[in-house]
């Protein structure tokens, strides 16, 4: 299975309607999926595993009481903020401090990662340093990513694969029938276009 594809070979085979038996093209396959996962991946800005130890990032708050970051799989993290603007990390946030959201790891009905935290206890949010202009004075330590792909984005990847595959058909882009002949897109799917729109994350 490719690095991190949301779609099995042998899910995509059977939406081919290629046999278990039938191996012969199943690198071909396995490629497909990696290449439409991080087609997805780049149409919705976010990616849906599980990066695997925790690690830090830092981040650059809207304001005093909102900041944005990355996806987290979990609600266990370390959050520290540079008190005089100036890029040390010096003041550690409690739990009590940070309220992560969405609340409940729910978003319009749909199962989320977190991608928010809202400051709620003793501390605000830096958001200037005068000598440089804002800058990202916000360090989160956790293990980020989605803690299970939504099975939305392996169906969209599905069929994003199957069409990639099927792309091999069609080498110069033009498929013929007859006399007809079509062209053949290299946009993202329409109905995978639908399918992902939910978890797109505008920047």
């Amino acid at each position: 299975m490719a690095t991190n594809a949301y779609a099995t070979t042998a899910q995509i085979k059977a939406a081919l309607r290629i046999g278990t038996a039938d191996t012969i093209d199943d690198t071909l396959i396995d490629n497909c999926a990696g290449a439409a996962s991080r087609l997805i991946d780049g149409f919705c800005n976010r990616k849906f595993w599980v990066t695997g130890s925790a690690t830090s990032r830092v981040f650059q708050a809207e304001d005093s009481f909102f900041c944005s970051i990355d996806d987290i799989s979990g609600t266990a993290l370390t959050l520290q903020t540079s008190t005089n603007a100036d890029g040390v990390f010096d003041t550690t946030w409690t739990p009590t401090d940070w309220q992560l959201e969405p609340l409940n790891g729910d978003l319009d009905g749909i199962t989320w990662a977190y991608d928010k935290i809202r400051a709620v206890g003793d501390y605000l949010f830096p958001t200037v340093n005068a000598n440089y202009g804002s800058q990202a004075l916000v360090k989160v330590t956790a293990t980020f990513g989605w803690p299970a792909v939504p099975e939305t984005i392996t169906q969209a990847t599905i069929i994003q694969a199957s069409r990639l595959f099927k792309r091999y058909d069609s080498p110069l882009g033009v498929a013929g029938f007859g006399d007809f002949v079509m062209r053949v897109t290299r946009a993202l799917d329409p109905d995978v276009a639908q399918l992902v729109e939910p978890y797109r994350r505008m920047r």
